[in-house]
């Protein structure tokens, strides 16, 4: 991700901000962290959500972009230039999409969270492979660390049954990490229009696949929100991340996990087991850990 010159050169200027900038990343942290909560209340299956999900996330990002290019001063036709790159993205975006849906519906919210949150080590590891670029012996050690936490929680999951969930949590994972690689090789994509296309697939796709319209009217609202959560969390991110350095993001972006485990206590009254607690809170170790260590002493390279 490029970083932006500052808008006011002003201390003040600056200070507000580099406020609002860490508000924005923190409320999209807790605005995604609810996607598991929902996707749980939602009775209809993952691909009636992942199609109204998609209808409603593109809509609304769509709008965003349209509003964001006119305040530039950017034309429509250059505003929708996504060329294969963006909608390589985008076909990424929307396999992890699915993944994410149907692994919250197999497993437990907490484990679910707590994989993603190992999605930037596998994206050092990826990033290293595709474009050559050193990993830092400190996140060679998070990341080793994070991994033996996940097979504390994957190994207590094939014995309660939810092994397939955690599985496909890992393939999104995967996937999400390799997107934030592409994200860095591809520099002249609009990112947030691949986001958007890739809800349009997943309406599309999901239409063929699934009857849409066989909701409840609960569902329906449901759907309706998750949607505006998703389209809200991504354009939050977008604009945060904006204005306060990568490694501050970063840290803010970790509190995801938390949110999410605490929710789906609060409001679904689910308990993972023992070990998923104890896989979890070692990898939550190392990547504020890792996070930490950044914000405090940024690396020296890109």
């Amino acid at each position: 991700m490029t970083t932006l010159p500052a808008a006011d050169s002003s201390t003040a200027g600056n200070a507000r901000g580099h406020l609002i900038g860490v508000l924005l990343v923190l409320a999209s942290a807790v605005v995604f962290s609810l996607a598991g909560v929902l996707t749980k209340m939602i009775e209809s299956d993952a691909w009636t959500i992942a199609c109204w999900r998609g209808l409603f996330g593109a809509v609304f990002i769509t709008l965003y972009v349209l509003w964001r290019e006119r305040k530039r001063g950017a034309g429509i036709a250059v505003t929708f230039s996504l060329g294969w790159r963006g909608w390589l993205l985008a076909s990424i975006g929307s396999l992890s999409t699915l993944a994410f849906i149907n692994a919250f519906k197999l497993t437990y919210v907490a484990n679910v969270a707590i994989i993603y949150a190992t999605a930037p080590f596998i994206a050092a590891a990826l990033e290293w492979m595709i474009r050559g670029v050193g990993v830092r012996p400190s996140t060679m050690l998070a990341a080793t660390t994070s991994l033996l936490g996940v097979a504390v929680m994957v190994g207590a999951s094939a014995a309660s049954g939810a092994l397939a969930g955690d599985v496909l949590a890992l393939g999104m994972t995967l996937g999400m990490a390799l997107y934030m690689v592409l994200i860095r090789v591809f520099t002249e994509t609009p990112v947030v229009l691949a986001a958007a296309a890739s809800a349009l697939q997943l309406f599309v796709l999901g239409w063929f696949v699934t009857d849409p319209l066989a909701v409840s009217q609960s569902d329906a609202i449901l759907l309706v929100l998750f949607g505006v959560v998703f389209a809200a969390a991504a354009i939050l991110l977008t604009e945060g991340t904006r204005l306060i350095p990568a490694a501050e993001s970063g840290l803010l972006g970790s509190a995801e996990t938390p949110f999410a485990v605490l929710f789906a206590w609060l409001i679904l009254s689910e308990l993972p087991p023992g070990a998923s607690f104890i896989g979890g809170a070692i990898v939550i170790f190392a990547v504020l850990g890792h996070a930490a260590r950044d914000f405090l002493k940024p690396p020296t390279t890109a």
